[in-house]
């Protein structure tokens, strides 16, 4: 069974893949998105709340655990990183509530490292209060924003938030619904089962990804991987707003999308095709809270006018928190001259079956990304793989008379042993 730990760890490998395998990257560089240019931005989030003084991880406590991790990660952060270092309940050691759920701060600005600064910084760090982690992750994303940068959030806690009704995961579904493509990798020092459920849904919230900390090495080695992750060179997916219908739906040119979409929702978007092209797409939708089982997604293509021209779709039942599909269109040659620089309006219609408890908030919509991309058509029909019904008949007459010719054969070597046995 695929569980949603192992789960949130693969859901940016799964759509980093559809992404490539469907967009060329030279595509993506000259219709859509621009390549990453900007300098990445991580801010390492660090809980220094009372509990930290816990002495349970090889012999240490927490907090000099923590410490520690953070001087071998500054000492290695890529020169391109731009770092920033925010605290969670590092000052206040009162019993007011309402203070102690203020207690957030930025220990070290995002920006050009100085390794020397930061260390010194962390160091003077001692557990003191409260453990705000939405508030926490809430200035976090204030000290990242702006500018087109890949942008990530590592929060290192042992315990779950002391703030509510301020939901953490509630928080970070705002973060991912404003289109601000920030994602949060969490980190639980021996947390308990509420910490690790709580951690679990920030980080699958955003695609970012949950580890469960017992060790040092281990601690270093994870927040080393989410600083070096946000290094790496990626699309940075655009944020889009399909419509209700086609006639009002976004124009979308090649490239990588998120949107988001409601249970039960279609979503619109256009696409323009010429003769001789072909159109490829690809959808993924996360169930980004708890859902009930057997659903689905669906992803068609369809002329301005209604008709169906090919789809694609998905069943799930439960056992995965992301499902997706896709499909192929080749629009064929023009007949003559003046046709061949005639485009057609495709319009893409994304639906999804997903169903929830009644306690189960629907709003924001679940995570879409929607990865399109129009290149050069196969010169020969056959060349064309399509998902969905409409052209695959020639494989299931192949398959039938394949059926049909083994079994006179495997009929025709019975009958020749039989005979040889009544022979002997």
């Amino acid at each position: 069974m695929i569980t949603r730990k192992r789960l949130a760890a693969g859901v940016g490998a799964l759509l980093a893949t559809l992404a490539t395998g469907i967009l060329p990257a030279d595509a993506v560089a000259a219709d859509g998105p621009p390549a990453q240019k900007a300098a990445p931005k991580v801010e390492l989030v660090l809980d220094v709340s009372g509990s930290m003084r816990a002495r349970d991880i090889d012999g240490q406590s927490r907090i000099a655990v923590a410490k520690q991790a953070f001087n071998d990660v500054l000492d290695s952060v890529p020169p391109e990183v731009q770092l920033g270092i925010r605290t969670l309940g590092a000052n206040y050691p009162g019993n007011d509530r309402q203070v102690g759920c203020k207690d957030t701060r930025q220990l070290y600005p995002v920006g050009p490292l100085d390794r020397t600064e930061a260390k010194t910084a962390v160091a003077t760090l001692a557990p003191t209060g409260w453990t705000p982690i939405g508030p926490a992750l809430q200035g976090a994303a204030q000290d990242l924003k702006g500018g087109e940068a890949t942008r990530r959030i590592v929060l290192i806690t042992d315990g779950e938030d002391t703030c509510a009704p301020l939901d953490p995961c509630e928080v970070a579904r705002d973060i991912a619904a404003q289109g601000i493509h920030l994602v949060i990798d969490t980190l639980g020092l021996n947390p308990d089962a509420k910490t690790r459920d709580q951690l679990t849904c920030i980080a699958q919230a955003t695609g970012g990804t949950y580890t469960s900390v017992k060790h040092k090495d281990e601690l270093k080695d994870r927040v080393k991987q989410s600083v070096d992750r946000a290094a790496d060179p990626v699309v940075v997916p655009v944020a889009t707003n399909g419509a209700a219908s086609c006639e009002s739906a976004p124009q979308l040119k090649p490239g990588l999308y998120t949107d988001r979409e409601t249970f039960g929702e279609h979503r619109w978007y256009k696409v323009d095709v010429k003769p001789g092209q072909e159109l490829r797409a690809a959808v993924s939708i996360g169930a980004d809270r708890a859902v009930n089982n057997d659903y689905g997604v669906l992803l068609r293509a369809v002329t301005r006018h209604g008709r169906e021209i090919v789809r694609g779709s998905e069943a799930g039942d439960g056992r995965t928190d992301l499902i997706s599909t896709g499909l192929r269109y080749p629009k064929p040659e023009a007949k003559d001259d003046s046709d061949k620089d005639t485009v057609e309006t495709v319009c893409l219609q994304v639906s999804n079956s997903f169903s929830a408890p009644a306690s189960v908030k629907t709003t924001p919509g679940m995570p879409v990304e929607l990865t399109v991309d129009v290149v050069d058509g196969p010169d020969q029909p056959s060349d064309v793989a399509a998902f969905g019904l409409g052209r695959g008949w020639w494989l299931l007459g192949v398959l039938v008379l394949s059926g049909l010719l083994a079994g006179l054969l495997w009929g025709w070597i019975s009958r020749w042993r039989v005979a040889v046995w009544r022979t002997n």
